[in-house]
């Protein structure tokens, strides 16, 4: 499928046609736009005739599915890996800012907490992951005429997942009810007993343990796990290992970020096209079973659009959203002499950056990794190693990198 787009930069509808492509480049009537996915703008004035083309998309937290079709065809088809590392680097930033004051600013007053979060706010994490949805629907919007756009949301009953019985005054008093603090409930559930030793180590001292780390699993209830202070603090000095029994309970941030985001995404969209419609989970679910079609999610995203018998050319977009820069700029860990080792590679090394698309022996693949001999590491976006050192004169430069990394697929 290749995209067109008119002199004055308004997508058209795409071709088939390789053959008028290749001709119209070759007189000089068109020049390639982007090469994936593959977009020429045509140089002569044209009709601006296009057909009813609506967008699916199946919104979620770590995916996006996106499929845009007519009647009986498959335009665009695309599944996009968003960031889930938001979480783990602000909390990193958090405790080196925190050290770095220690060290230099131990004597500075606290200052006065008058600062206001704007109406709408939304968490880093959470925010991320919507500007993302909107970017990558801008972008299908820049090579095709959509029409209208059907976005697919969810609404997570938290409470009704913890315990299925629940019902009336029960959701307003909650499993906490009661106690002083999320400690004291800790230590109430576990029967004020350790989970470890089961009380064979006669030390009266509990301690209430995190077993995720409290950066990235927080302190609710179900990442908590009564201890006593033996059992702790063996753990801690690698003495002493937990049962294979404990385990951190249901996690519920992609529930959470769904029911966050779906507001926020569809607010911001009607503020930006026209024609914008929501359904729900369990409709798409109905139609991609009574259709006989694989459980995907762009396959989820055609059933979405209201067309999902739509025929598919087989060629699905992957896309990899990356970070744009790491601004750590030394490594927390000292080396000999009380020196901080710098955390950063050169911008380029030989010619070459981080995520750069290159050609490697016929195979177009990813920088992942460079050495400043100029060796590289070459992988696909699903994280399958091509070669872990290669050197950069064996390579050709395809695609500089850009923050949504993206190759092409095949599928059946």
């Amino acid at each position: 499928m290749v995209y067109v787009l008119s002199k004055t930069g308004q997508p058209l509808m795409p071709t088939e046609n390789h053959a008028k492509v290749r001709i119209l480049l070759k007189q000089g009537k068109a020049k390639v736009v982007n090469r994936c996915p593959f977009t020429i703008q045509l140089l002569y004035s044209s009709t601006n005739y296009t057909q009813k083309v609506t967008l699916g998309v199946d919104s979620g937290s770590k995916h996006i599915g996106l499929s845009a079709t007519t009647k009986d065809k498959g335009l665009f088809e695309s599944d996009v890996e968003l960031r889930n590392d938001i979480v783990d680097l602000l909390s990193t930033r958090r405790e080196l800012r925190r050290s770095r004051r220690n060290r230099k600013l131990r004597h500075r007053k606290p200052r006065f907490n008058n600062r206001r979060r704007n109406d709408g706010w939304l968490a880093p994490s959470v925010k991320q992951k919507v500007d993302s949805h909107i970017t990558m629907i801008a972008k299908v919007h820049k090579i095709l005429p959509i029409s209208n756009i059907v976005v697919e949301v969810a609404s997570f009953d938290i409470q009704k997942i913890k315990a299925p019985t629940i019902s009336g005054m029960d959701y307003q008093q909650g499993e906490q009810l009661g106690f002083w603090n999320v400690r004291e409930y800790v230590l109430f559930r576990d029967g004020h007993k350790c989970q470890c030793c089961k009380g064979k180590s006669k030390d009266k001292i509990l301690n209430v343990h995190h077993i995720e780390s409290r950066k990235t699993g927080g302190d609710a209830p179900n990442n908590l796990i009564t201890l006593c202070e033996t059992c702790h603090t063996g753990y801690h000095k690698g003495t002493v290992k937990l049962p294979k029994t404990i385990h951190r309970g249901m996690s519920f941030k992609d529930a959470t970020f769904m029911g966050i985001m779906r507001w926020a995404l569809f607010e911001k969209l009607k503020a930006i096209y026209s024609d914008v419609k929501l359904t729900y989970g369990y409709i798409t679910k109905n139609t991609r079973i009574k259709n006989g079609l694989p459980k995907d999610h762009y396959i989820d995203a055609r059933c979405i659009s209201g067309n999902p018998n739509a025929v598919s050319n087989g060629n699905v977009y992957y896309y990899k959203k990356v970070r744009c820069h790491n601004r750590q700029i030394h490594k927390t860990n000292f080396i000999k002499g009380g020196y901080r080792k710098r955390n950063q590679a050169p911008y380029e090394v030989k010619g070459f950056r981080l995520y750069d698309q290159v050609m490697w022996k016929g195979q177009k693949c990813f920088i992942f990794g460079r050495r400043a001999t100029g060796r590289m590491d070459l992988r696909l976006l699903d994280g399958t190693h091509i070669n872990a050192s290669v050197g950069y004169k064996n390579l050709k430069l395809l695609k500089m990198r850009s923050s949504y990394l993206i190759e092409q697929r095949k599928v059946g």
